[in-house]
């Protein structure tokens, strides 16, 4: 496949998840919050999380406002957290980071992760990197702020 139809798809999967953001309605009864917000440009993520004993991403809800690179980031890390226990989320935080950091080895592993692997274009665009990890900050402080023990679903 040719590189502009590759950059094409991966666009592709950038909007669809911007005008159709996946689990953007907000938990009822959260386990979890975390929030995130740029003061430069005023982009900001909201997400709730529900957990089971083990520690398990039962639910997501994530709603934010901003350019589509957060909103579509936001979207593919909801669903990619989806049903992983905080271990594994652990692990595909620290490839997500070394994707936008230009590490070829984590693009790949995140090709098994849903959607992510498509934001990888977004590191060369330097100022856009941090609005694709916005939302990484935001379910980093949701799991930081998690108790030892959170009710079972």
């Amino acid at each position: 496949m040719a590189l502009g139809r590759i950059d094409d798809l991966y666009r592709d999967a950038i909007l669809d998840h911007r005008r159709n953001p996946r689990n953007h309605e907000p938990l009822s009864a959260p386990d979890i919050v975390g929030e995130a917000i740029n003061p430069f440009c005023g982009d900001e993520i909201h997400l709730q999380m529900n957990i089971d004993a083990n520690r398990r991403v039962i639910a997501v809800g994530l709603q934010g406002e901003g350019c589509s690179i957060v909103i579509a980031a936001g979207s593919m890390l909801a669903e990619a957290v989806q049903d992983k226990d905080f271990d594994e989320i652990h692990t595909l935080v620290a490839l997500y980071r070394k994707m936008m950091q230009g590490n070829k080895d984590a693009e790949d592993a995140l090709l098994h992760e849903g959607d992510l692997a498509n934001l990888a274009g977004v590191r060369d665009y330097p100022i856009r990197i941090k609005c694709a990890l916005l939302p990484l900050s935001a379910l980093t402080q949701a799991m930081q702020s998690c108790r030892p023990s959170v009710s079972q679903h």
